[in-house]
């Protein structure tokens, strides 16, 4: 694989992870409780993409996880991570079939072992989209992840939503992290 992928050409492939874990609200427990998951990850390149003058390089990416021995997975996700070599620009947009979406973007090198990106609701560049009912009873107020490239052929990310939700005064933090390991 040639170098325009800069730092996401390390997550080309397809990854497993057994020891995800969730930290979100239970509304069948009615607080917040810690969940371990295990998830499966297929990122294909593709690429260049031009808009005018900038070229983009990409992941089309799928995600699935699943608690316990479920059959179906508690939460997907689709979308792209994007790389702009000329600004440093690293992105990652993606849906959620609860009736979100989310732009995140940073700025990072090509060789970067580590990068971070952020999103946050009514943002100017980075932002967070989201339906009716999630805006009035769990709304995303703001999105990071961080990515860590592995020297052992895994990767790491640990994400955090800012949700502002009907059910607590103050916002809660909504957070999972999980470490992948190639499996093709």
């Amino acid at each position: 694989m040639s170098n325009e992928w800069g730092p996401l050409a390390g997550l080309i492939g397809e990854w497993q992870g057994e020891g995800g874990v969730d930290v979100s609200h239970s509304h069948a427990r009615g607080a917040v409780h810690t969940t371990p998951y295990f998830e499966k990850v297929t990122m294909k390149p593709f690429g260049p993409v031009q808009n005018g003058a900038q070229t983009l390089y990409g992941l089309d990416y799928k995600t699935a996880m699943w608690r316990d021995n479920e059959e179906n997975p508690f939460h997907t996700e689709v979308g792209y991570w994007l790389w702009d070599a000329a600004t440093g620009e690293v992105l990652r947009c993606f849906a959620v079939p609860r009736g979100i979406t989310v732009l995140a973007g940073g700025s990072t090198t090509a060789d970067a072992k580590s990068f971070e990106m952020r999103a946050e609701v009514g943002g100017v560049n980075y932002t967070i989209g989201e339906n009716r009912y999630l805006a009035e009873r769990a709304s995303s107020v703001s999105y990071v992840v961080s990515i860590t490239l592995n020297d052992n052929d895994t990767w790491s990310y640990d994400e955090t939503t800012m949700l502002a939700m009907a059910e607590y005064p103050e916002l809660l933090a909504h957070r999972d992290f999980n470490t992948l390991h190639r499996t093709d």
